[in-house]
Formats: C-alpha cells, sequence, structure tokens
C-alpha cells in the first residue's frame, strides 16, 4: 500500500509543470530595480516623503471613516472658534469643522495632481518623442509650439482657461494638465534625439519595425526614468496651482472642500481667525515637500551613475 501511495506521489508531481527559468533579461531587471530600490533607502528624506504621500492616499481613501464631522455642516454657534478638543483645528467663518474640511481636500488635491500630471505626461511625451525621432520640418513646429507654450506665464494662462472653460474640478484638471506639459516634451525630445541613431535602432529599422513600434518598445523605455522624476516633482507645484485658482475663485467651487479654498475662506480673517488659513497653509506646504522629497529620491534610484 505504501509503495502504490509512493508511486502515486511520483506520478503526480511528473505531471506538474516545472517553474520556467528566469531569461538573463528578468533577472537582470530584477537585479536593478534592487539596486534601486536600495538606492532609494538610502535618502531617508525620500523616505519620510513617500511615507507621508501614501499617508495622503489613506486619508482621500477613508476620508469619511477618518473624518471627525460632516465637511460642509454648518455649527453658526461654533463660527470662527479655535480648535478644541471635538474640533482639534478649529472652525472656519460659517462654523464647518476646519480639520474634517482637510481630510476631504486631500481628494481634491490628489485629484487634481495626478489627473493633470497624467494628461501633461501623456500630452508631453507624445509632442517631443514625435519631434525627436522624426525632425526636420516636424521638429522644428513642433519645437516653436513648445517655447511659445513656454513663453506664457503659466497662472496667466490657467486663469484664462479656467475663466473661459468655467470653474469646476474637471476644468481645473484639463486647464492644467493642457498647459504644463511643455517641460516633459522637451526632456522627451532631447533624448529620443540621442537615441534615434544608436545602433539598436538602426537594426530595428532593418527588420521592418514600423516608426509606432521603434519609438514605443526601444525608445520610450529608455526615457521613462527622467519623466518619472520630473513628473513627481512637479505634482507638488500642480497643487499649489490648484491651490492658486481655487483661492481666486476659478477652482473647485464652494462648498466643496479645497485647501485653495479653504485657504481664500481664511483670507478675511486671518487677523481675527488665523487657523482658518494656518491649517491648510501647513498641509499645502508638507505634501508639497513629500512630493520634493519623493521626486530627489527617485532621481537618486533611477541615477545608473550611482553606485550602492
Amino acid at each position: 500500500m505504501a509503495t502504490q501511495t509512493t508511486q502515486a506521489s511520483l506520478d503526480q508531481a511528473a505531471t506538474v509543470p516545472a517553474l520556467a527559468p528566469l531569461s538573463e533579461r528578468d533577472r537582470a531587471r530584477q537585479t536593478e530595480l534592487q539596486r534601486s530600490w536600495r538606492r532609494f533607502r538610502r535618502y531617508r528624506p525620500g523616505l519620510v516623503g513617500l511615507t507621508f504621500i501614501l499617508g495622503l492616499f489613506l486619508v482621500a481613501i477613508f476620508a469619511g471613516p477618518i473624518a471627525p464631522h460632516a465637511p460642509n455642516a454648518v455649527q453658526t454657534r461654533l463660527r470662527g472658534d479655535a480648535p478644541t478638543r471635538e474640533y482639534p483645528l478649529g472652525n472656519d467663518s460659517v462654523g464647518r469643522d476646519v480639520l474634517s474640511r482637510i481630510i476631504y481636500g486631500t481628494r481634491v488635491a490628489l485629484m487634481v495632481g495626478l489627473g493633470a500630471t497624467a494628461i501633461a505626461v501623456t500630452i508631453g511625451v507624445v509632442v517631443g518623442a514625435t519631434a525627436g525621432y522624426f525632425g526636420g520640418r516636424v521638429d522644428a513646429v513642433l519645437s516653436r509650439v513648445v517655447d511659445a507654450l513656454m513663453a506664457f506665464p503659466t497662472l496667466a494662462l490657467l486663469i484664462t482657461l479656467a475663466a473661459v472653460l468655467g470653474p469646476s474640478l474637471v476644468t481645473v484638471v484639463i486647464a492644467i494638465g493642457t498647459t504644463v506639459w511643455a517641460s516633459y516634451a522637451r526632456v522627451v525630445r532631447a533624448d529620443v534625439l540621442s537615441l534615434r541613431e544608436r545602433d539598436y535602432i538602426t537594426a530595428a529599422r532593418a527588420t521592418g519595425a514600423g516608426h509606432a513600434r521603434i519609438v514605443v518598445r526601444h525608445m520610450l523605455p529608455n526615457v521613462l526614468g527622467p519623466i518619472i522624476v520630473l513628473a513627481s516633482l512637479a505634482v507638488g507645484n500642480i497643487i499649489i496651482l490648484e491651490s492658486a485658482l481655487s483661492f481666486l475663485g476659478l477652482g473647485v467651487q464652494p462648498p466643496a472642500a479645497s485647501w485653495g479654498g479653504m485657504l481664500a475662506d481664511g483670507r478675511a480673517y486671518i487677523r481675527t481667525y488665523p487657523h482658518i488659513a494656518i491649517a491648510p497653509g501647513i498641509v499645502i506646504s508638507l505634501t508639497v515637500l513629500a512630493f520634493n522629497l519623493l521626486g530627489d529620491g527617485l532621481r537618486d534610484a533611477i541615477d545608473p551613475r550611482q553606485r550602492i
């Protein structure tokens, strides 16, 4: 009986497919990722920034259970009250809980920051890769478009677009995303120009690969590193732009909670109720600092010249 059981176990094991060994490319990729992570961990401020940003995501996702009060609940008897045990950051000019509104405002800040960055990266990569790969007249025309866009003051252009399209969360995301892509285009164009004459690109053309395949499969993976770093550094600036538009009344409209809108509400009461503006201002500063620290850490992690 034992012999039959052993034989059955051996037969069953023989039918289980063996795991395919990792290829040299996969092993090299895993090794490089491990090295990048080790380089990132060495930069302690980057870890602090990453931890803070992960905390922001958790706050945005679980804003309902975390917030002690409804963000738009008005308590007229508590207008401008200083921080208390029940309201740790006090109440605003109409009696709403400042802490709860900051928590819900995290959603707006992250949606605008990440959404506008995604739009800007997409446009910038397409324009930059097209200009760098084809060169000639295409490069000249697209480069002049990029130069013209960068010549305009960003905030003035955003105010114009927001006024034309009408203030809303979607307008803010689209307006910012379609005005800050020029820096990505310039970085991608410069990298693609240096890559298009490489031997492996010439070999890909000789095998009959199309333009789209060459750009997507062979060029873009080599420019993702700088783009990731640039995007992580730009998210904080985009959050500031959203706050500026909301501060001017052209961003997220009341009563929706927005950090910039809270700053605008507290502007008139800065002397009598300073906590209304101080709390969201500190949160904006810490968020921008966290994204900048994360970008610095990613820059050190992705830079191949760094050694462990």
